[in-house]
Formats: structure tokens, C-alpha cells, sequence
């Protein structure tokens, strides 16, 4: 046995050998220094954990997850011919696949990435080894089989992955996911599909027809809600609509009664839509989500929690398989742990920032965003500067952030922090939050997070209101009201290096407006760019900084 399979067959005998260390996951522990090593193991083994981690974010590993998609007949009705009189008529029967030609443009339109050909030496979290097999999917995408036969599902990378221009980046934000957008569609279209007029047209197996009645069964119990605009993600309502087909004791029950008269709940029209979170800041924190309110537990036993509710499984099965799998779960949290951010110098050049003009930035950073966002000790800081490369001084050499994650109300669009109050009672009470240690409690504002690679991370706010960082840095009422999105492919065209983020107004790349899905309004429900002015940018209502100033702090940011 050779190359990436004995690989998997080593660590998989590795692993239990491994002594780990256990984390502190309450809410009163202190980060005194970022837990990228979680779980103190020796480098070589530690090394090998968070490849075994990141396959598991690559393909999903939560094998008993409730809601999978018949593989072989998806992937025969696309081969077959776009003149096929059964396709023909699945197209007008299942109008959520008949924009696609092949189930590769199914996968773009979902927003995942291929996997690189090659190794990118940009990226900073280097990919694990896989079968050819295995990378003949998206990033993300997951072949559960199982005795009905091959089922396909989406996991972590789904809305952890990004292409920046061309390397892909594990831990990054997506900014065009529609997973949730899948669901919804796929729970719409559901009743209506027959299940032995699906075997019969699509000549399929008895065990693939079963597992579509499984999926549609599941399918009751997901309250899927369409984003107000893509690049969001409505998993959190998602959440709270499913629970609320469920039953009310501690293992939400699925009932026939409780899908069919699903409990009210505001976010079925309220906007509480964000963006997926980057993975290396959370090294640094001891409470999870962009609003802070898991205070307690492992965001990767949380973010398992929360696509199986979104996806009708049933708790006491998920409890079981969390019990059950510890060292997968381990794994998968210290590779997130272990992420770190992509440099700006690796993809434009160490020229293309000024060090000089970068460290005037730094005077402004501490006057105005370190309290909030961290301290960042550069390589420039020290006595022997002067002996290093330009490279070396760019570095952040340490990085202190709070012992106690923080959440702070500066103004910004309370959507988001108030849809947690929707259903944390519903979280709390549930016996499996008890078993993995899990407590929510509602809170006022959002994390400041800590800025590492915040030039990557664009557009901003924790509702992508605001397009770059010049407009950050600009009073609310005079930021851009709207602006195109757009993919990160061209680092001339696709992104402003002045600004850091999209090219808006006369510089908006002209196909990015033909497609009126990626245009952006703020002046929607839940989209408002408003926030973070008085005191920050702003002090007794004039602006602190002016043009000038902002871009050396810019400058600063682009090393961080």
C-alpha cells in the first residue's frame, strides 16, 4: 500500500495513539496566547492531525447526516443527451436543475471551488493529499455511501473556501455560497418528485429510489430561507425555522404533527443573514459566531450542530456520532485552529507595499482600532530592524489579542445579533448541547475580530455592506449606498489595491453588472452600512483622518 491511502491508513492508527491535550472551552477561560497548536501535540504529529483535519473540512465526515442526493442517477441524467426525452421532461418536472448543462455548472452555480492542479505556494494552509477520485468533486463537495448506495452532501469547505486569484484558500470566506439557497429550492421541489417515477425514468436502483425518500422525508423538517443577497449565508435562520418543525423536549423531535404546523418564529421574515467567518481568527477567541453568543464549547461540535438540525437529521443519532467520533472531531478543530491568513506580499509583491508610509498607518491604528482589534507587533518594532529583509519587517511577529473575546455595539446592522435571541432557548435546552457543552446567550453588537489577512477578506462587515476599506474608513452617510460584486480572479481588474476590496464606480468591471444577483443595495432590511463612525473615525461628528491618513492606515492593514 503506497501514497495517499497508506497515508490515511497510518494517521488513521496514528490518531488514537496520540496523547491530546483538552482544550479549556468555557466561558471563563482565558486566551493568554493563540491556541494555533490546540492541542499541544509535538510538531511532526501536530503537523500530520491538522492533515488529517483538513481532509475531513474537504470531505465531509458526519456520516450519518440526514439529507443526501442520489449520485449516480444526478450525475447519468446530465451525462445523458441534452436531446433525451427523459431529460427533457425532468427539466419542466425539476426547474431547480434545468439551468444546468452538467453537473459541473450545478457546482459553480453553488459557489465551490475545484481543487488546484498543483501546488500553490501562496496558500498558507497547505491541502492534504487525495485520490483522484476524490478531487474529481468541488471543494467541499461529498460522496456518503451507505446500503441504499452513493449519496451526495456538502461540508465544511463548502462556505470555508475561496478562490483568490487562483489559489484557493481553505479557511477563507466563500463569498458566493448558496448552500442554504440549495436546500430551500431542493424542499420546495420535494413533494412533487414521485419516487418510482424517478426509478422508472432514471432506471435507478431500489436503494437509490429509498435514499430519495429519505431525503424528501428529511426535507419536512428544514425551514430553508433565500438570502437577501448572495454572498450571505441564512444558516441561522435555517436553524431557527428548522427547529421550530420540531418538537419542543430536548431532542427536538421530528413529528408528522410538528412539520405540518411548524411554531412561529420572527426570523421567517426577519433579516438575520451574514457571512461565513474566516478560520484563523479563531485561535484567539474563547466565544464563537461573528455576534459572540456561543460563550461556551467547541465551534466545530457547534458548527456539526447546526448543519444537522438544517438538515432534518435526528439528534440522538448526531449525539451517538459525536460520541462516537472524537478524534475526527479533534482533528477537524486543530486544523481550523492551525489556519492561517494568505500575505498580501505573496500575491502582489513585497514592493507593493510601502513600509514607510505602511508604518505612519501603524501611528493611526493604535490611536483608533487597537483597543478593539488587537495589537500587532511588526518586524519593523524591534531594535534590529535594520538587519532584516523587507519580507522579515513585514511580519507580524506576535499578535495580542483579549483574553476574554469581546462584543461591542458600534452602530452596525443589529439583524444579525438579534436573530440569535430567536431560538437560543431552543439550543440551550437541547440534550446535546448539554452532552458537547454548548451555551448560547444573546448579545448586544458583534466581535471585534482580530485583523489577521483583513485584506483578504472583502467585503466588510459581518453583512458585506461595505465594498473596501476606503469606504470603511468613511462615515456611514457617506458611504456607497450600493455596488457590483464580483469574483476574485483577476488581481488587475477584480480588485482595488489602493482601497483594498472591490473596484466600485467607474472601475466596476463591466461584466460584473450584467448579472443583477451581485448587485448590492445597503438600503435593504439587514444590509445597512452604517456603524463604526463616532469615536473610530469620527470625533463630535467630524472625521479624524483625512484622505491621506486613511491610506497609510491602509498601508498598515495590507500587513497584517
Amino acid at each position: 500500500m503506497t501514497g495517499p491511502l497508506f497515508k490515511l491508513f497510518l494517521f488513521t492508527i496514528l490518531i488514537p495513539l496520540l496523547g491530546f491535550a483538552s482544550p479549556d472551552w468555557s466561558q471563563n477561560f482565558e486566551v493568554n496566547t493563540p491556541r494555533e497548536n490546540l492541542y499541544e501535540l509535538p510538531e511532526e504529529d501536530f503537523k500530520k492531525v491538522v492533515m488529517i483535519g483538513r481532509r475531513h473540512a474537504l470531505i465531509y465526515p458526519v456520516n450519518v447526516s440526514a439529507l443526501r442526493i442520489p449520485y449516480g442517477p444526478l450525475s447519468d441524467f446530465f451525462e445523458s443527451s441534452p436531446n433525451d426525452p427523459v431529460r427533457k421532461l425532468l427539466y419542466e418536472l425539476a426547474k431547480v436543475v434545468s439551468p444546468f448543462k452538467s453537473i459541473d455548472e450545478m457546482f459553480i452555480w453553488l459557489g465551490l471551488n475545484s481543487y488546484p492542479e498543483s501546488v500553490q505556494t501562496e496558500n498558507p494552509n497547505e491541502l492534504p493529499i487525495l485520490t483522484s477520485e476524490e478531487k474529481s468533486l468541488p471543494m467541499g463537495a461529498t460522496i456518503l455511501e451507505d446500503e441504499n448506495g452513493k449519496g451526495l452532501t456538502f461540508g465544511c469547505a463548502t462556505c470555508h473556501s475561496a478562490n483568490l486569484f487562483g489559489v484557493k484558500i481553505l479557511g477563507l470566506t466563500n463569498r458566493f455560497p448558496r448552500a442554504n439557497e440549495f436546500f430551500r429550492k431542493g424542499a420546495s421541489l420535494a413533494p412533487y418528485v414521485n419516487t418510482f417515477l424517478f426509478k422508472s425514468m432514471l432506471q435507478t436502483t431500489e436503494g437509490e429510489r429509498l435514499m430519495l425518500v429519505k431525503a424528501k422525508e428529511n426535507l419536512k423538517y428544514v425551514g430553508a430561507k433565500k438570502p437577501v443577497s448572495i454572498g450571505l449565508d441564512t444558516s441561522l435562520a435555517q436553524v431557527a425555522l428548522s427547529l421550530a418543525k420540531r418538537e419542543q423536549d430536548e431532542y427536538a423531535t421530528r413529528t408528522k404533527k410538528s412539520h405540518k404546523y411548524p411554531r412561529e418564529n420572527k426570523l421567517e421574515t426577519m433579516v438575520s443573514d451574514s457571512k461565513p467567518a474566516v478560520w484563523w481568527n479563531v485561535k484567539y477567541k474563547n466565544r464563537w459566531l461573528s455576534d459572540g453568543s456561543i460563550v461556551s464549547g467547541n465551534p466545530v461540535h457547534t458548527n456539526f450542530l447546526w448543519n444537522e438540525i438544517g438538515r432534518g437529521t435526528d439528534l440522538k443519532i448526531l449525539e451517538k456520532w459525536l460520541l462516537d467520533n472524537t478524534r475526527t472531531i479533534e482533528a477537524l478543530t486543530a486544523a481550523v485552529f492551525s489556519s492561517r491568513p494568505p500575505r498580501y506580499e505573496n500575491f502582489f509583491g513585497v514592493d507593493a507595499i510601502n513600509i514607510e508610509k505602511a508604518k505612519r498607518g501603524q501611528v493611526h491604528f493604535v490611536k483608533s482600532c487597537q483597543k478593539c482589534h488587537g495589537t500587532y507587533v511588526k518586524g519593523w518594532d524591534f531594535e534590529n530592524a535594520e538587519s532584516l529583509s523587507k519580507v522579515e519587517l513585514l511580519q507580524n511577529t506576535k499578535v495580542i489579542y483579549h483574553k476574554q473575546t469581546p462584543v461591542k455595539d458600534v452602530g452596525t446592522d443589529p439583524g444579525r445579533y438579534l436573530g440569535m435571541k430567536e431560538f437560543a432557548t431552543d439550543l440551550n435546552n437541547l440534550k446535546i448541547s448539554k452532552t458537547i457543552g454548548t451555551i448560547v446567550i444573546p448579545q448586544k453588537g458583534y466581535v471585534p475580530p482580530p485583523l489577521d489577512g483583513i485584506w483578504s477578506r472583502w467585503p466588510y462587515f459581518h453583512n458585506n455592506a461595505v465594498p473596501n476599506l476606503c469606504a470603511l474608513l468613511t462615515p456611514g452617510n457617506k458611504r456607497p449606498k450600493e455596488y457590483w460584486a464580483g469574483p476574485a480572479n483577476n488581481k488587475e481588474t477584480d480588485f482595488d489595491q489602493k482601497c483594498v476590496g472591490y473596484p466600485i464606480g467607474e472601475k466596476t468591471p463591466e461584466a460584473w453588472k450584467k448579472n443583477d444577483e451581485f448587485f448590492f443595495d445597503t438600503t435593504k432590511e439587514g444590509l445597512s452600512n452604517s456603524g463604526h463612525d463616532e469615536k473610530i473615525l469620527m470625533k463630535d461628528g467630524e472625521e479624524i483622518y483625512t484622505m491621506s491618513e486613511k491610506l497609510e492606515l491602509i498601508e498598515f492593514l495590507k500587513t497584517l
